[in-house]
């Protein structure tokens, strides 16, 4: 069952080149197409997860075996993000656009297959491709608004991102030169014993910055703030929530199954640190909302980070955590913030021509604070927890110290929407009922998760432990496999 988890890539690829045909004949329901393969989708990963089982299985593609072949490699932690991004991209789906163009859809399902590649990939070649298809149908999103702060904004990111992907080709290329494979399987058996010199920490940076960029990781994170502000709401609620978070599970893969060394534990926990400072300050002085929820995104893959470079299943288990509260919640809130384009102070009195989006704001906030009982608190405190086991006591007062920065910006800023004061009539916001469901959706799962904590605990437990499970991991890809049609794996 799990082999046809290939349809995730192929159908998105298949899609986009055929859409601009179909558009000509169904017009602007020709958008339709992609909400259909996206419930599709769904359902297959539904039936997917119990045939998986808390046992990986691998798809090999190309007749060859592992290590020469192409891997698909699938575990409880990719079919979760799998299921998320799937869900995510179907609540933000531009087909509600009666005016979208079918360029914007080919966009949507070409970041889609890299999504579900990145995801999925054995090989770092693989995920490679699967992060620049992503990359580029990013690029064109970017500008879709077609304004010249659009198109700054992209070309800023199309330069930094360029940057990180070669980056990131120089250092698969290291790798390959010294090994003569890119099965991540195979490498987790040569590179932690045998590359660990000057060349394999070489090639460990150049990944970890390289794929940086997507996850929002200091230093080449400064594009994030332009382009969140500036690009299409759906976009950016996308691309912070979704994008982001795959790019961090390439980084957690990397440091777990090829640079299990402390040295590189310590770097991604320098960088997880500055991430925060710099990212919750700058919130608290951003002027305006979409900024303000731009920099807060950078100190939150700050704080995942932190937890990932714990290295332990404790810490695998809280980055995991609050990685899945962050996707969720960080496109709701960018979709609310998009109607509030405009300066802090414009928005004093907003919850009296708003009442609904500005309570739903505040729950949604609150929970990214980390105030009990919502979610954002349990996933805090495991993070806490983790930091506390392995006596990292100066990072847990920074994590507190931060949280009080996060506290003081956002307390502000709901004092300034339950303000008494009118808003004046030209200055008033007012979100229509189809514009909220993705939002209610959204917080609906966050809190739905509230009534099946215990559940969801153990899960995730079952889930840090599959994830810090090297040998599991080689003993699936390099062990007993069948190609496509043999049956079971």
């Amino acid at each position: 069952m799990q082999d046809s988890l290939i349809l995730l890539v192929v159908l998105p690829l298949l899609l986009a080149f055929l859409l601009p045909v179909i558009a000509r004949y169904l017009g602007n329901l020709s958008g339709l197409t992609g909400s259909l393969l996206l419930l599709f989708n769904i359902l297959l990963l539904a039936n997917a997860w119990n045939s998986v089982g808390y046992s990986p299985k691998v798809i090999l593609l190309g007749g060859f075996a592992a290590p020469l072949g192409i891997v698909f490699y699938i575990d409880k932690l990719n079919m979760l993000f799998a299921i998320l991004t799937t869900i995510i991209a179907l609540l933000l789906w531009p087909c509600r656009t009666h005016n979208t163009d079918v360029r914007e859809y080919v966009l949507w399902l070409l970041l889609l297959a890299g999504c579900y590649g990145v995801i999925l990939s054995g090989d770092l070649f693989n995920i490679y491709v699967f992060y620049e298809l992503l990359a580029v149908a990013s690029y064109g999103l970017v500008t879709l608004p077609a304004t010249g702060a659009s198109y700054i904004a992209g070309f800023r990111y199309l330069m930094i991102s360029a940057l990180g992907s070669a980056f990131a080709l120089l250092g698969i290329a290291l790798i390959y030169s010294f090994t003569g494979s890119v099965n991540i399987a195979h490498l987790a058996q040569i590179i932690p014993d045998h590359l660990h010199h000057i060349w394999g920490y070489s090639a460990a940076l150049l990944l970890i910055i390289g794929f940086g960029v997507k996850a929002e990781l200091f230093p080449v994170n400064f594009w994030v703030a332009e382009v969140y502000s500036h690009a299409d709401k759906r976009v950016t609620a996308l691309l912070a929530g979704v994008v982001s978070k795959i790019a961090v599970l390439i980084i957690l893969r990397f440091i777990i199954l090829l640079f299990p060394w402390q040295d590189i534990f310590n770097f991604l926990l320098l960088l997880g640190i500055i991430g925060v400072i710099v990212g919750e300050f700058a919130a608290f002085y951003a002027q305006d909302l979409l900024r303000l929820l731009a920099f807060s995104s950078i100190a939150q893959s700050g704080l995942v980070i932190i937890a990932f470079a714990c290295a332990t299943e404790a810490g695998i288990m809280a980055g995991i955590a609050l990685a899945i509260h962050h996707l969720l919640l960080k496109p709701a809130l960018f979709l609310l913030a998009s109607h509030c384009d405009r300066s802090i102070n414009d928005l004093a009195g907003l919850a009296k021509s708003s009442p609904w989006a500005s309570a739903l704001f505040v729950i949604l906030a609150l929970s990214l604070l980390g105030v009990p009982p919502l979610p954002g608190f349990w996933a805090k405190l495991l993070l806490l927890q983790s930091l506390m086991a392995e006596q990292y006591l100066l990072l847990l007062v920074l994590v507190l110290l931060a949280t009080i920065v996060e506290a003081a910006y956002l307390f502000r800023l709901f004092m300034l929407f339950y303000q008494r004061q009118e808003m004046p009539e030209q200055k008033r916001i007012t979100i229509q009922g189809q514009e909220l469901y993705p939002v209610i959706t959204l917080s609906g799962i966050l809190l739905l998760g509230l009534f099946f904590l215990p559940l969801f605990m153990d899960s995730l437990r079952e889930i840090a432990m599959q994830t810090s499970n090297i040998e599991a991991y080689i003993n699936t890809v390099l062990g007993k496999v069948q190609h496509i049609g043999e049956g079971n794996i």
